[in-house]
């Protein structure tokens, strides 16, 4: 399994604050509950992080409509002798 992003981005008031929750409730409760938000610092966006086996599979968790719109982005972490080995060939 890889591990993904997911943003969802909705309109900068109440209401589109309101009806993207209310999407993800309806969606699947589990997505409203494990997902952040943005929207009381005025960054309005829900963030997911989500084990699944692919991109597809991460976009179609969020709500059709707005699917179109969200970001889907794979999530990787080196280790730090990976670190230290890229860094190396670079400086080569």
């Amino acid at each position: 399994m890889a591990r993904y992003l997911i943003e969802i981005q909705h309109s900068d008031d109440h209401d589109g604050c309101v009806k993207a929750l209310g999407a993800l409730m309806d969606y699947g409760s589990h997505l409203v509950t494990h997902a952040e938000f943005g929207c009381e610092d005025g960054v309005h966006c829900g963030w997911l992080i989500v084990d699944v086996d692919n991109q597809d599979d991460a976009q179609q968790m969020v709500p059709p409509q707005y699917r179109a719109d969200a970001r889907v982005v794979r999530l990787r972490n080196w280790s730090l002798e990976q670190i230290k080995t890229m860094v190396k060939e670079l400086k080569a």
